[in-house]
């Protein structure tokens, strides 16, 4: 196994680019289990580990569920919405409850930007971070640049940009960090009311204009409108977003060349992107979600093995 230069996978602010190749290498070999016959090898057979997720979760969850499996880890899951947390449970409590169990492993979706962070400091588990409110999603990133090296060979020197409410992404700061590691160029575009007022302090490139973005990359990163996570209204309307913003064929056919369409997912079909793009040969989302499976069983693998 090779060495994984931290106990936890926080953010990708906090891993160094051999890292980032260590978990791709391990992912290539665990790509080739997921498409074996029999999906399964008895990697972390005496591993326990506890999904606990404070916030609504489909894809990253089962991902993690399904990963978990495929590597025979025994697993648990929790959820706030039917805990004890409703009870004014404490998050270190909730989760040395959980610990007390004998478990080994901790996946953490939580609203609070640092939660994982405050709680690596406080309990003896590896900690996983499936999302911490706008701050970091570090595993979304990783496969994220891991398909693109699939799609493209490589990901040093290729034109990045991210497109939507980069204001309330947790995908696009760690998509930021991950891509500049590997040697990529970032830009982000969107309405200036969701652009973060010192985004261009991280050294990507700003525009506003999603024809310009378009004409620029090799690579469009498509962000959905967070409108869970916003208080005020930042554009007049879905259907105005959807006009200036929205990605759909006879955009794409104007631009003169073939670029990637990538999207985190849930998909606001018509929003951001027509079906007619999402469903199109430029589209890697459904690839997407097929490599998250094996980088999370490389991330819980190579994270296993530094206990």
């Amino acid at each position: 196994m090779q060495a994984f230069s931290v106990r936890h996978l926080l953010g990708i602010k906090d891993i160094n680019p051999k890292d980032i190749e260590t978990i791709f290498e391990t992912a290539d070999n665990f790509k080739d289990v997921l498409n074996r016959p029999i999906k399964k090898v008895p990697s972390l057979r005496d591993i326990t580990i506890a999904n606990i997720f404070f916030e609504n979760s489909t894809r990253t969850r089962l991902s993690f569920e399904l990963a978990e499996k495929r590597l025979s880890a025994d697993t648990i899951n929790f959820s706030s919405s039917n805990s004890s947390v409703k009870k004014g449970e404490t998050l270190v409590d909730t989760v040395n409850n959980i610990l007390a169990m004998k478990v080994d492993m901790v996946v953490m979706r939580h609203s609070s930007p640092g939660a994982p962070h405050f709680l690596s400091r406080h309990i003896n588990a590896n900690i996983i971070n499936a999302g911490d409110g706008t701050h970091e999603h570090p595993t979304q990133a990783l496969l994220d640049a891991y398909s693109i090296r699939e799609k493209l060979g490589e990901v040093a020197g290729k034109k990045v940009a991210i497109i939507g409410d980069i204001l309330h992404s947790r995908v696009a700061l760690s998509n930021i960090f991950c891509l500049q590691k590997l040697g990529a160029e970032v830009m982000v575009c969107g309405p200036i009311t969701l652009l973060p007022k010192h985004i261009s302090s991280l050294g990507v490139k700003v525009e506003l204009d999603v024809k310009k973005a378009l004409q620029w990359c090799d690579v469009a990163n498509v962000l959905r409108i967070q409108l869970e996570r916003q208080q005020i209204k930042y554009f007049p309307s879905l259907r105005e977003y959807s006009l200036y913003y929205g990605i759909n064929k006879q955009l794409l056919d104007q631009l003169g060349k073939s670029i990637v369409i990538m999207h985190p997912g849930p998909i606001n079909r018509g929003v951001e992107l027509n079906s007619d793009v999402a469903d199109s040969e430029h589209s890697i989302i459904l690839h997407q979600v097929e490599n998250g499976v094996a980088i999370r069983m490389a991330v819980l693998y190579l994270l296993a093995g530094t206990k």
